[in-house]
């Protein structure tokens, strides 16, 4: 199949239910056909790796043909200018995240576009700094420590940032981080508390929900204690 017969078929399975719910969690109803990611998984499968058809679905614009694109693109083939022009191309969480999950994590580069994107303003391009944060701590698996400790000042820098999807995905890195292995999680518990010292609103939510999946429940309520 073509690009122009994968969107074709994507339009057939064109479902205004789902995208209907989708929005209710924040998802951008706009050029979205409201198919699952189970399917769209299912189709990437059939298709494969395939770098020239991943930047045309991309191009087309459609929500789910960008998560297709996401799915069957070659790493090994994908550029660091490419990456920068769909991580400024996003305008919903989910397709940040999909990005972030199924390609980005696996670039060569990918360390170093986490931390470039973090400095970004632009919120989407923020989140997928954080975003792949989260996602080399879990996938990055021959990682040592030592390599993701660079991400925690990072961190801590930007957790006065009170726009929703970017402390979120701040968040779920600290989180991510400190589940990895018990000096990270030391490390991170001590993060929090950094940040919780600049007292802003968000600073205050991002130093708190750690504790709800860090291993080290007990500093929980010495966190709350100490508010």
């Amino acid at each position: 199949m073509n690009c122009e017969q994968i969107l074709a078929e994507l339009k057939r399975l064109e479902n205004p239910a789902n995208v209907a719910g989708m929005a209710k969690f924040g998802i951008n109803p706009h050029n979205n056909y409201g198919i699952t990611v189970e399917t769209l998984r299912g189709m990437a499968k059939k298709i494969g790796k395939n770098h020239d058809l991943a930047l045309g679905l991309w191009d087309s614009q459609i929500h789910d043909g960008r998560i297709l694109a996401c799915l069957i693109d070659d790493p090994k083939a994908s550029t660091s200018q490419q990456v920068d022009k769909w991580a400024n191309d996003f305008d919903s969480w989910d397709v940040c995240d999909a990005c972030c999950t199924h390609l980005f994590q696996n670039l060569p580069f990918a360390y170093e576009k986490a931390v470039e994107w973090s400095e970004n303003d632009v919120d989407y391009v923020k989140r997928a700094g954080f975003s792949l944060m989260a996602r080399l701590a879990v996938s990055d698996k021959k990682a040592p420590d030592e390599k993701l400790t660079q991400f925690l000042p990072i961190i801590i820098r930007e957790s006065g940032d009170d726009r929703n999807y970017v402390k979120k995905a701040v968040n779920w890195a600290l989180r991510q981080i400190g589940k990895r292995s018990a000096y990270l999680n030391t490390l991170a518990i001590e993060t929090a508390y950094q940040i919780q010292a600049l007292g802003t609103r968000s600073a205050r939510w991002i130093a708190q929900m750690p504790y709800a999946s860090l291993p080290a429940r007990k500093y929980s309520a010495a966190l709350k204690n100490s508010r």
